[in-house]
């Protein structure tokens, strides 16, 4: 409690909310908070059953606090860094992950703090009375008789253990192949947006009919509490949507009210195969998600393609060229729609100087006449109260659709004489760009992918193998993937530059705590081990690689690291107390040593573990609002705890054996050296 109180006055002192994500670092650092603690007592333990009768009580608590706490501040100092790629994060990612990061960060710290100070205190108040012997503690007894036939054999068999483990992590790459990767998972918030186009040129009347239609239609699904539908745009810059793109926010009814055993994306599959319209193509995504996602890339399904290059016509050719190769080759994909750069309708009125002057007009004054027709003019202002409006006058929408019928408006001449303006202009009906793009300073084209049943990387690698095999771009002319995959992109570019040099800091930390090499890479080459059962469990899952995941087992390969560290510790202890009584002569001493190394360290690596879990768990079965992203956190840390204390209890000593064994001579050796 005092290490999550600590982290509560900085968050307060920093201003962070006390939100889902920020809650969620404090419930992921408790099982590394506890462990300090568990550590800290259980060497206590160990200390008054041995010294109890011989040393006063608190020269026992010193001597046990200074046997593991430099180890302890160290290891929950690297568990404290290992967070360091998270701060990195950009963008959307950043915002979302960062205050996870401050959270556990701060609790972590004031573990750190509180092991080597507050805990050794109350640990001499509290730790008094009668010690129960470790040989006659029942939970013990039973750890030991499971875990005694293990060690012995991995130490017997070493190199068949080590190749054991080789072999793990070599068949621990298929699931990593077969995971698929995004950006985030996805979320369900409650609601859905339908977001379907057509082809441009729609008329506000046929526009607000299918509007409309497409409403009755949602509306007759019982899980549908109300529909709101919009077409156009409000007058603002933040809102470039064409009449040709629709959205309706559907707010479902509560669970309870649903169909029994119907999902959010079965409810989807029903209702995007009643929306089956010609000449629209849907879309269907989550409200939040896709204001983010238009606001940062303008691509409002999963994946986009932009096109650019400076012809709109060969952009629009590529772009149905490319949208129909991909809906005909590439699985996964449930609709693809290009920007219609060129379709829009368009009166190109072409006036007639020569004419316009016989009457005495200037092309000014027949270009008002037109504009104020079709178009509109403001006349004047009506004020209601506080608020203001324009007056608008043109003629009716029947005029103005009736094209022979605006060939006879009369224009004004400075004689007084009315005449048709067909006298002065003509007119022709051509196909021009609804909406020109541009990005980076060039035209773009962009096509809108929704997929169903793949992941987006995945989707992207097959996609993009079928354009750059069939497609040819002329010269001049890019294409870039967009929408999710790009902040995946992002993201990983990131990661990959600092998750190596957040590793060369742990060593660091490592090397200052052993001040040994060898030690210190023994804990880094087993990280990847104590991944393994993280990636098994996430292919179980069938959970995709994300952001979310990365971070899951960032945190894990703290742990794992903290873990590692105080195996090590109480390996080296045990070790350098019997070359200090002078019995390192033989491999057999060294076994002994290592036997009494783990036997100290398996009864807190069991609370451990379990303490740990037990904080996951609730994560992991958790439901509501962003419970998607904190199970992609949490699954990596379970699976990977049961990996991580097979490594610390079976590998590690393996390998510290190996290392320490060199240069001594078997018992049978000696025996022999001394009978000759």
């Amino acid at each position: 409690p005092m290490g999550i109180l600590i982290a509560f006055l900085v968050m307060h002192a920093q201003g962070l909310n006390a939100n889902t994500m920020s809650l969620s670092g404090i419930a992921i650092a408790i099982g590394a908070m506890v462990d300090a603690a568990i550590v800290m007592i259980e060497n206590m333990h160990k200390h008054l059953e041995r010294d109890r009768d011989r040393k006063p009580h608190w020269e026992i608590v010193i001597d046990a606090s200074k046997e593991v706490g430099p180890a302890l501040f160290w290891s929950l100092l690297i568990v404290t860094l290992s967070f360091l790629p998270v701060f990195t994060l950009q963008a959307q990612e950043g915002r979302l992950f960062k205050p996870l990061a401050y959270t556990k960060t701060y609790a972590m710290a004031a573990s750190a703090l509180l092991a080597v100070t507050i805990v050794p205190v109350l640990m001499g108040y509290f730790v008094r009375g009668k010690i129960i012997p470790e040989h006659r503690n029942p939970v013990n007894r039973i750890l030991q008789r499971i875990y005694h036939p293990l060690i012995h054999g991995a130490l017997r068999y070493r190199w068949t253990t080590v190749g054991v483990a080789v072999a793990v992590m070599l068949v621990s790459l298929v699931p990593l192949r077969r995971l698929g990767s995004e950006f985030m998972p996805p979320l369900d918030e409650g609601d859905i947006l339908y977001m379907p186009t057509t082809d441009p040129g729609l008329s506000i009347t046929k526009a607000r009919e299918l509007l409309q239609q497409t409403d009755r239609i949602i509306k007759t699904f019982p899980e549908v509490h109300h529909v709101f539908g919009k077409i156009g745009r409000a007058e603002t810059a933040t809102d470039p949507a064409p009449l040709s793109m629709m959205e309706t926010t559907i707010t479902l009814k509560p669970r309870d009210e649903w169909r029994p055993g119907l999902t959010t994306d079965e409810l989807v599959r029903e209702m995007d195969a009643a929306l089956d319209i010609p000449g629209l193509t849907n879309a269907w995504t989550m409200p939040i998600k896709t204001r983010i996602d238009m606001l940062s890339t303008g691509i409002k399904t999963p994946v986009g393609v932009k096109l650019t290059g400076p012809d709109l016509g060969v952009l629009s050719e590529l772009g149905s060229e490319i949208a129909a190769l991909l809906q005909q080759n590439v699985d996964g994909t449930v609709s693809a729609f290009p920007d219609k750069t060129v379709g829009g309708n368009f009166l190109d009125w072409k006036i007639d100087r020569r004419e316009a002057a016989r009457y005495g007009l200037t092309v000014g004054d027949v270009q008002d006449v037109i504009m104020s027709a079709i178009g509109g003019m403001n006349v004047t202002q009506t004020v209601e109260g506080l608020e203001r409006y324009p007056v608008n006058v043109r003629y009716t929408r029947e005029t103005r659709d009736n094209l022979p019928a605006l060939e006879r408006v009369l224009i004004a001449t400075p004689a007084g004489h009315q005449i048709p303006l067909n006298y002065v202009a003509d007119f022709e009906l051509v196909k021009g760009p609804p909406v020109i793009k541009s990005e980076n300073a060039r035209r773009s084209a962009w096509i809108y992918i929704d997929i169903r049943d793949i992941d987006v990387g995945s989707y992207v690698a097959t996609a993009r193998k079928v354009v750059e095999e069939s497609v040819e771009l002329p010269e001049g002319y890019a294409l870039t993937w967009s929408g999710q995959y790009e902040y995946m992109q992002r993201a990983k570019k990131r990661l990959q530059i600092v998750v190596p040099f957040t590793l060369l800091v742990i060593f660091l930390l490592l090397f200052l705590n052993f001040r040994n090499v060898t030690e210190s890479l023994l804990v880094m080459m087993s990280l990847p081990l104590a991944l393994v059962g993280g990636l098994w469990l996430l292919w179980i899952l069938k959970f995709n690689m994300s952001v979310a995941v990365g971070v899951g087992f960032i945190a894990l390969a703290g742990v794992a690291a903290e873990i590692g560290v105080i195996m090590l510790t109480y390996l080296d202890q045990s070790y350098r107390r019997r070359v200090d009584e002078g019995r390192m002569a033989t491999r057999t001493d060294l076994r002994e040593a290592i036997y009494e190394g783990t036997s100290a360290r398996i009864r807190p690596i069991a609370m451990t573990v379990m303490a740990i879990t037990a904080g996951l768990l609730p994560i992991m079965w958790g439901q509501g609002a962003g419970s998607e992203i904190m199970q992609r956190i949490a699954a990596p840390m379970v699976g990977g705890m049961v990996s991580t204390t097979l490594l610390s209890l079976l590998v590690l000593p393996t390998l510290y054996y190996l290392w320490r064994g060199r240069g001594l001579p078997e018992e049978a050796e000696v025996a022999e050296r001394a009978r000759l």
